[in-house]
């Protein structure tokens, strides 16, 4: 194995500017391509190696008016009241207080397969977790949902773009459910994957927040913005939910890691990167649609960073014979025992991939 290390020092300070780039070369062993869970493999907004790299000197203090600062920023961006940003990698800790806050036996509504987080920990605190199965579409049937809805109700969840089908709901149709559903109940959207689809001003829920109904919407850095390593997410919610949350312990920026907050504020100045990452994700899925088209694969219409689809044979084989090339994908989605979710990576790893799949339905 052989190392090669580059270290570009700063004319002003060291501990401020130091970047270490070490890229790594290997005979005879390969590298997994990795496409099991959603992350954005395009590489960093303008700036946020800089941003990080500065503020590694700050580490041994801890968080003070950069949390704040952050707030403010994403509140910009939302277009809603620094108060009603609830900052944090949420979904789990929203379960646990909204289950504490609902009492034993309170329901939960969401739709299966799906992402069960926040359900799974409101079950932990005597919640009681509603399933209701996808339509036929794989998409939210909120018919279904809504018959769901009644005095027990805590929360509604939806992920839209849903995972792992990664469909979304017409705009119209899911503004229209929100808005009669958050009368009955708190209703929490994830967005993880929004920016991912078209028509992300007119598709996000914080237009409903906005026009003040009950609707919280979360959203992460860690998909569009690549910055999974460093985990940040936060909540857009009414000012009430937001007043409650906080004063359970939730969302104080100084809680904050101060390389994530680097990271997310330096990328929230580039404007131009969402912009890029959506033409690179949506010229690559169509290249899987194209591929699944072509071979008569039964595939979602998906609008996330990811491709579900049906290869007609066992989950458990298709995911073994890949991982046997160095292939990892997403985990299994019961009641769907043939289909897999593979998240869209960098072109060339597109391409073993779909080449891998041509040769397991062969």
């Amino acid at each position: 194995m052989k190392y090669q290390i580059a270290i570009r020092l700063s004319k002003l300070s060291l501990s401020a500017a130091l970047v270490l780039t070490i890229s790594l070369s290997s005979s005879g062993q390969q590298k997994n391509i990795q496409v099991s869970l959603n992350e954005n493999p395009y590489g960093l907004a303008k700036g946020v190696a800089a941003a990080i790299a500065k503020e590694t000197a700050q580490v041994a203090r801890y968080t003070g008016t950069e949390g704040d600062e952050l707030i403010a920023a994403i509140a910009k961006r939302e277009g809603v009241d620094a108060d009603q940003i609830v900052t944090g990698e949420l979904l789990e800790l929203l379960g646990v207080y909204l289950g504490l806050k609902g009492g034993v036996g309170s329901e939960f509504i969401y739709t299966v397969p799906g992402y069960p987080a926040l359900v799974n920990a409101a079950a932990r605190v005597g919640g009681v977790v509603v399933s209701v199965p996808l339509n036929s579409k794989l998409e939210n049937d909120l018919p279904a949902i809504a018959s769901k809805i009644n005095a027990k109700t805590q929360a509604v969840f939806l992920v839209n773009p849903h995972n792992p089908s990664g469909t979304v709901t017409d705009n119209k149709t899911f503004h229209d459910f929100l808005s009669a559903a958050s009368k009955q109940a708190l209703v929490i959207v994830d967005e993880a994957y929004l920016e991912f689809s078209d028509d992300f001003a007119a598709r996000t829920a914080v237009l409903n927040v906005k026009k003040g109904e009950n609707v919280l919407v979360f959203r992460t850095f860690a998909k569009a913005y690549g910055l999974a390593g460093l985990s940040l997410g936060y909540a857009v919610a009414p000012k009430a939910l937001a007043t409650y949350l906080k004063a359970q312990g939730l969302g104080s920026p100084h809680d904050l890691n101060r390389l994530s907050i680097a990271a997310a504020l330096a990328s929230l100045k580039d404007e131009s990167y969402l912009p890029k990452i959506h033409q690179h994700i949506t010229e690559e899925r169509k290249k899987w649609t194209d591929f699944l088209d072509q071979r008569g694969l039964q595939h979602t219409s998906s609008a996330a960073n990811f491709i579900f689809f049906n290869t007609g044979k066992p989950y458990e084989t298709v995911a073994r014979k890949l991982k046997a090339q160095g292939i990892v994908i997403g985990r299994a989605f019961e009641p769907y025992s043939t289909w897999i979710r593979i998240t869209i990576g960098l072109p060339e790893e597109n391409l073993k991939v779909r080449t891998a799949i041509q040769q397991i339905i062969n």
